[in-house]
């Protein structure tokens, strides 16, 4: 495996010298696998999430979570094991990668996703495939309050699930804001740099998972169509971009050109020189068509997740 040493940090925009070495923070050149004991279980289907959300007739409301609404909450999570693809990071926050991961695994284990949630709305912790998720009293106490995030204002189970996944992963970006306080989802407290997403995916999913990719050097494939068309053939693959260039997003602070945004890749083709993209991305599929230059340009980190023998 090979490491990149980097004294560079990003911050707010800028870039900066720092005599702290980042080590294992990019992928570097190589392509790296993991895959864990968990990835031979049996995961869960939707029948089975709303067979178990229908025994669930009400919620009490919470003095761990005084912020959610627990019929709100129940809505949330109902919606969100039936109709996957509208999962939605909000206006304004630093969830993408979150939110990603979250449509990943709402196809993958809807019910261990509704056991978690409903288990951490009960007890304020819960365990998901064997860790521990206990976020502080901050993060209890602002979950269900977050405001002016579009439809996420009235979805308290997303603001629950994703400020937990957030306040208990961290990546470099997260060194100097590692403590929530009120705004921090808009904020590099919520970032994830592609080695975070990449952890973020093999504690969460029950797939083999092979990253190639940084956050500062695009991936060396000399036919990407190619690549990704056999790659997603054999199971899921999510796209690191710079979507400063792929689209304007008012989310996004960072200047420079580099990637800051996870999409879902569900489909590829291509007719002559054009590339046809079927993606999901905050909420919604999109299709989109570009060259292949144009690809190479925007495109940082391919993270492919296979089921053991697709590889």
């Amino acid at each position: 495996m090979k490491f990149i040493l980097s004294s560079v940090r990003i911050l707010n925009g800028r870039l900066f010298r720092n005599p702290v070495i980042v080590l294992a923070v990019l992928f570097g050149f190589s392509t790296i696998t993991c895959l864990g004991a968990d990835d031979k279980k049996k995961t869960s289907t939707k029948e089975q999430a709303a067979a178990f959300l229908d025994k669930i007739t009400r919620l009490d409301a919470s003095s761990i979570w005084p912020g959610i609404n627990p019929d709100w909450f129940l809505k949330n999570v109902k919606a969100n094991i039936l109709k996957p693809v509208t999962v939605y990071p909000g206006e304004g926050t630093y969830f993408c990668a979150y939110s990603a991961l979250t449509y990943l695994i709402l196809q993958d284990d809807p019910l261990g996703y509704a056991k978690f949630v409903i288990d951490l709305y009960k007890d304020g912790k819960a365990v998901y495939k064997e860790t521990l998720f206990n976020p502080p009293a901050t993060v209890k106490y602002e979950a269900g309050r977050l405001n002016y995030k579009g439809i996420m204002d009235i979805h308290p189970a997303d603001q629950m699930w994703y400020l937990t996944l957030a306040d208990h992963y961290k990546g470099y970006l997260n060194i100097f804001n590692r403590k929530y306080n009120t705004g921090d989802e808009d904020s590099f407290w919520a970032s994830a740099n592609y080695a975070k997403h990449n952890r973020m995916a093999r504690s969460l999913l029950y797939y083999h998972v092979e990253a190639r990719g940084t956050d500062l050097f695009r991936p060396w494939i000399k036919d990407l169509f190619q690549y990704l068309d056999e790659k997603r053939k054999k199971g899921h693959v999510v796209l690191y971009i710079n979507n400063r260039i792929f689209y304007k997003k008012n989310h996004v602070t960072i200047k420079l050109s580099v990637p800051t945004h996870f999409i879902v890749l569900e489909k590829i083709s291509k007719v002559g020189d054009t590339i046809t993209l079927i993606y999901w991305d905050n909420g919604a599929k999109t299709q989109m068509q570009l060259s292949p230059a144009f690809l190479k340009r925007i495109l940082y980190g391919i993270t492919v997740l296979t089921r053991p023998g697709n590889e």
